[in-house]
C-alpha cells in the first residue's frame, strides 16, 4: 500500500511537472526550427536567432523592458523593504488601517483600474507642474513601481516576523542606534528575501502588458506589447527565438540567486 501510494505521489508530481514545462520546451525547441511554420518542423536552424538580430523593433522593446524592470525591482526592493519592515516591527498605529489599505491595494486593484489611475493622475501632475513632459519610460516605471512594492512587502513582512529579535534587541541594549541595527543585523539576515522579492518584482515588471499600456508614450513600447501585437497576426520563429534567450536570462538569474541563497543557510 505505501509502495502504491509513493508511486502515485510521484505519477502526480510528473504529471503537474509535465503540464507546466511541455509548452515551456516546445517553444524552446521550435525557436530552432528551420521552417517558418510554428507547427512543423523541418530541420535545425539558427535562421530564426540571425533574423532576431536584425530585428531592430524587438530588440529596443526587449531592452526597453529590461531596463525598466531592473529599475522597478530595485526601487520597489527600497521601497518595499520598509514597507514591511514597519508591517512587522512598528505594531498597530494611528493610521494603520489606512496605511495597511493602501500598500495591499495594488494586489487586489485591476490591472486596469490601476492603470487608469495612474494615468489620470500624471496626467494631472502634468497639467499642473508640467513634468513628465510626455508619456516614457519614467511613467511607466512609476507604475512597475506602484504594483511591485506591494508584491515586495508581502514577502519582506513574513520574513521579518520570522526572525528572532534577541539579536536585535542585544544590538539595541549594547547602545547600537535602530539605524544601524537594521543595517548591520536585520538586512543581512533578510538577505535572502531581498533576492527572492527583487526577481518577482523584476519577473512583474518584465510581464506586464495592462499598465504599460495606459502608461507608455511614442517610441516607448515594451517587450510584451510588442509581443502581443505580433502574436495577434500570427506566431512568428523570432519571437521564440527571443523568449528562448528571456528564458535563459531569468533563469541564470533564478539559478544565481538560489546558490547564494543556499551559501548563506549553511
Amino acid at each position: 500500500m505505501k509502495q502504491e501510494n509513493f508511486w502515485l505521489k510521484w505519477l502526480l508530481l510528473g504529471a503537474g511537472l509535465l503540464f507546466l514545462y511541455i509548452p515551456i520546451i516546445s517553444l524552446i525547441v521550435f525557436s530552432f526550427n528551420d521552417s517558418a511554420l510554428a507547427a512543423s518542423w523541418s530541420g535545425f536552424s539558427l535562421r530564426w536567432y540571425h533574423s532576431l538580430m536584425q530585428d531592430s523593433a524587438l530588440l529596443s522593446a526587449a531592452w526597453l523592458s529590461l531596463r525598466i524592470a531592473f529599475l522597478t525591482a530595485t526601487a520597489a526592493v527600497i521601497i518595499g523593504t520598509w514597507a514591511g519592515y514597519v508591517l512587522a516591527r512598528m505594531g498597530r498605529f494611528r493610521g494603520f488601517a489606512l496605511y495597511v489599505g493602501m500598500l495591499n491595494a495594488p494586489l487586489v486593484i485591476p490591472d486596469v483600474i490601476l492603470g487608469i489611475s495612474l494615468l489620470l493622475m500624471i496626467i494631472e501632475i502634468r497639467n499642473i507642474t508640467g513634468f513628465p513632459e510626455s508619456n516614457g519610460i519614467f511613467t511607466i516605471w512609476l507604475g512597475h513601481v506602484t504594483l511591485c512594492v506591494a508584491y515586495v512587502s508581502v514577502v519582506i513582512q513574513s520574513r521579518v516576523r520570522e526572525l528572532d529579535r534577541s539579536l536585535e534587541e542585544a544590538a539595541l541594549d549594547l547602545g547600537a542606534p535602530p539605524l544601524r541595527v537594521f543595517f548591520t543585523i536585520t538586512l543581512p539576515l533578510i538577505a535572502p528575501a531581498l533576492v527572492s522579492a527583487w526577481l518577482l518584482a523584476f519577473t512583474l515588471s518584465l510581464d506586464d502588458v495592462v499598465i504599460a499600456s495606459f502608461l507608455n508614450g511614442p517610441g516607448y513600447t515594451t517587450l510584451p506589447i510588442e509581443v502581443f501585437s505580433r502574436v495577434r497576426l500570427g506566431i512568428k520563429p523570432e519571437v521564440n527565438a527571443l523568449a528562448t534567450l528571456m528564458i535563459l536570462l531569468v533563469g541564470t538569474f533564478v539559478i544565481v540567486a538560489n546558490y547564494f541563497q543556499g551559501r548563506t543557510k549553511q
